[in-house]
């Protein structure tokens, strides 16, 4: 009696067999990524090495008039120190919501077309620099208050007899009232990103450092000049303190910009006056203001790692 050798599987079925092993294969890889990345997620890390940064701030961020503006609701220019930074790393991705007459406010409540600036803030999120504070105080009506004090006592100080006519200098009580507010804003951001380095960005230097003014150049009155710039100091000071204490870091912009204020020769100032000679607004950085204010947080960034863990 003949025994047969039974063949084996005909080729089809063996080509089956190895497709269905294949996509089995295929699925289990598919399920380890998915299962990594999830992972990854649940870390706050992302598949990607680029750093996500978010510019939070008001008008002495977002450069008002300064080439080229790219957002009219906010006078945002792409020549702002936020977009200096992110141009000066490597794979950054920035998100840039800064807008000029932002209040701390802001950060929850819309300014026209621009949404409240804190929901540009995401888990994902590696860096966000935050300047805030100078509208709180009253910068603008500050300005324009003193200015128009100014020719009734050229020589003297009618700007400070008017803010501490009450017997408490207004101006001191807005900084003390501001700092809360900034704190707020910071808490708001670690609670977004919790892993994200968060840099408090200072106001430079607007007046002379020694207290002498330039009058009719900038319209102050002789003794409200120093007056003015301890009301900066004060509020950089402040600034200071609340990002000391609400884990942030603080980047100096009034020591890189002393020198270069509003009352020094066109080719030598950072600051515009109250008349502009290059495209900037009324006592705002130029293009070299910004400038040098993105070099004070390139700085600062050199000196610490990226995310807080």
């Amino acid at each position: 009696m003949n025994h047969r050798t039974h063949p084996g599987p005909k080729a089809p079925y063996r080509r089956r067999a190895t497709a269905m092993g294949a996509a089995v294969s295929g699925c289990a890889l598919v399920v380890a990524a998915a299962s990594s990345g999830a992972a990854a997620a649940a870390d706050g890390a992302r598949p990607d090495s680029r750093t996500h940064y978010v510019s939070l701030g008001d008008s002495y961020t977002s450069g008002p008039l300064i080439p080229r503006q790219v957002d009219a609701n906010c006078a945002r220019s792409d020549h702002n120190y936020p977009s200096l930074v992110a141009a000066e790393r490597k794979a950054v991705v920035l998100k840039d919501v800064s807008c000029s007459g932002a209040t701390t406010e802001n950060m929850w409540k819309a300014q026209g077309t621009n949404g409240p600036q804190l929901d540009s803030v995401r888990r994902d999120t590696d860096l966000v620099t935050v300047q805030i504070g100078g509208n709180d105080i009253g910068f603008s009506s500050i300005i324009g208050t003193c200015a128009q004090l100014s020719s009734k006592d050229p020589l003297g100080n009618p700007c400070q007899r008017y803010y501490a006519s009450s017997g408490v200098d207004q101006l001191v009580l807005n900084v003390l009232d501001t700092a809360p507010q900034v704190a707020r804003v910071l808490r708001a951001v670690h609670a977004r990103a919790p892993h994200a380095r968060v840099l408090v960005v200072g106001y430079p230097d607007l007046l002379p450092d020694d207290g002498s003014g330039c009058y009719p150049s900038v319209p102050f009155a002789a003794k409200d000049f120093p007056y003015l710039r301890d009301t900066g100091k004060r509020l950089n000071l402040m600034l200071r303190l609340v990002a000391q204490l609400n884990r942030a870091e603080y980047v100096d912009t009034y020591g890189p910009t002393r020198g270069h204020d509003m009352c020094k020769a066109p080719a030598d100032r950072w600051i515009e006056p109250l008349r502009p000679a290059s495209p900037a607004a009324p006592a705002h950085p130029n293009a070299k203001g910004e400038e040098v204010m993105a070099r004070a947080v390139l700085e600062r960034l050199g000196k610490g790692g990226g995310r807080h863990h």
